[in-house]
């Protein structure tokens, strides 16, 4: 095996896939080169953890809801029920750091 030079379907710009690369696809069972250079790549996998997508790929449902321990208003990605507090994310973060203290 030696270097290849490849073409990225998404930028159209030369990326090498080298000898290890060719190898740990081997390994892996891997049946197919890259498709994108390692910056597309990285680019869409960000976007798809980032993308504020629900798992089917639309957009994530946001529900209305005012925080329990300021009152200010603010969306949450679940539907509130009237017998669980819910918090803005400000209220909440110092609340999750002390839980994780024990």
């Amino acid at each position: 095996m030696s270097d290849k030079t490849l073409t990225c379907r998404d930028c159209g710009a030369e990326f090498l896939f080298t000898e290890s690369e060719q190898a740990f696809y081997q390994e892996k069972g891997f049946q197919n080169e890259p498709q994108r250079c390692p910056g597309c790549r990285a680019a869409r996998k960000n976007n798809q953890r980032d993308g504020g997508r629900d798992s089917f790929g639309g957009p994530r449902q946001m529900y209305p809801a005012v925080c329990a321990q300021c009152g200010k208003e603010t969306e949450v990605p679940f539907r509130p029920s009237a017998d669980k507090p819910v918090y803005c994310k400000d209220c909440y973060q110092p609340r999750e750091r002390r839980r994780d203290r024990y």
